[in-house]
């Protein structure tokens, strides 16, 4: 079974003798060349008999072997190795040695072909929901992935994937140090300790809501909570009820659900980075998968906690394009059928 959906493509096209098939293929997508290590090429040129010639080999997303400490990839597209590519004879091989291996000639016609059906394909959109059909797919890991999935829709990475890289090793480290100031793993883990204990959700509306669903497990009347919400909160819920984000008289629970996804993210970015390892991570994301089964009942009360969460920290009140991309994040995960959040227990 192909891994994605980019491999099956690709499988197809070469298995068919479709050569712009092939190349349509991997034209939008990420490719992932090895990174060099002390003392070798800078491009890792190979002669491989399959063909008889010298080739450069790229992996698909979904063929990326699994994580080691030295083993690193820089990502490419099919446009910077036509623009960049150094000797006419060479081959492109993709996914070499694996059943969806692809042969591309790389002579100047053939790299202004590949440049043509780029321009046609485009770029791979974000807001894709993948699954990779070799990662957990049950399970306490899978659950935890889950909690994770709206930030791997929103880059459409596989959700199910604790992996060598997020997006790739280099980006994955900025993304560490530019947004959660983590260099190093001491500092990895201590963010993951803040947002695994809630510690990013905003102090007033958390609290708010928390109160609220106590009161209304209590037996309460939930509307005399209601006018202690913080306003925007208030405003974030009823446009919810308006566009199916909560049932008509549903309510939020809590926000932590973005803390929570976050935490998910941190640990992916983290193996990215070569800032944990594989049995780490995947303890870090159960435990993100048990805090969840701490605060909600249900896959639904998390999305609705995890969409107010991001709008408040990202729309603030606006209901402008963050708010547009949440709601789209929020019906991909609860309305596709592939969907973790359709097809998962939650605990």
């Amino acid at each position: 079974m192909p891994p994605t959906d980019t491999e099956r493509r690709l499988y197809e096209a070469t298995a068919r003798g479709d050569g712009d098939g092939q190349v349509a293929a991997i034209a939008g997508e990420d490719l992932y060349l090895a990174a060099p290590q002390p003392g070798q090429d800078p491009l890792p040129v190979y002669d491989d008999p399959a063909v008889g010639g010298k080739c450069i080999p790229v992996l698909t997303r979904g063929m990326l072997p699994p994580w080691q400490p030295q083993q690193l990839f820089d990502r490419v597209s099919l446009e910077e190795l036509a623009q960049d590519w150094p000797n006419d004879k060479w081959r492109l091989a993709v996914d070499p040695g694996t059943p969806c291996a692809a042969y591309l000639a790389a002579t100047p016609a053939h790299r202004a072909g590949w440049l043509r059906i780029r321009a046609q394909v485009g770029v791979r959109p974000g807001g894709l929901l993948v699954t990779h059909f070799g990662g957990p797919l049950h399970g306490p890991v899978a659950q935890g992935l889950a909690c994770g999935a709206p930030l791997a829709v929103h880059h459409s990475v596989p959700w199910n994937e604790l992996g060598t890289a997020f997006l790739d090793p280099a980006t994955d480290a900025g993304t560490l140090r530019e947004q959660w100031s983590v260099a190093d793993p001491v500092g990895w883990q201590q963010r993951l300790e803040q947002l695994l204990a809630g510690r990013f959700a905003p102090a007033d509306a958390e609290a708010a809501l928390r109160a609220r669903a106590d009161r209304r497990t209590a037996g309460g009347d939930a509307a005399d909570a209601a006018p202690h919400l913080p306003e925007l909160v208030a405003r974030y819920e009823e446009r919810f009820r308006a566009d199916g984000l909560l049932p008509a008289g549903g309510a939020v629970v809590s926000v932590v659900a973005l803390d929570l996804a976050h935490a998910v993210a941190l640990v992916r970015w983290g193996l990215g980075a070569r800032l944990c390892a594989p049995p780490q991570a995947e303890q870090a994301v159960q435990r993100a998968g048990a805090r969840a089964a701490e605060v909600y009942g249900s896959w639904e009360e998390f999305a609705a906690g995890y969409a107010l969460g991001r709008v408040l920290a990202f729309d603030n009140g606006w209901f402008g394009a963050a708010y547009a991309e949440t709601v789209h994040l929020h019906r991909v995960l609860t309305q596709d059928p592939s969907s973790p959040w359709r097809g998962l227990p939650f605990a």
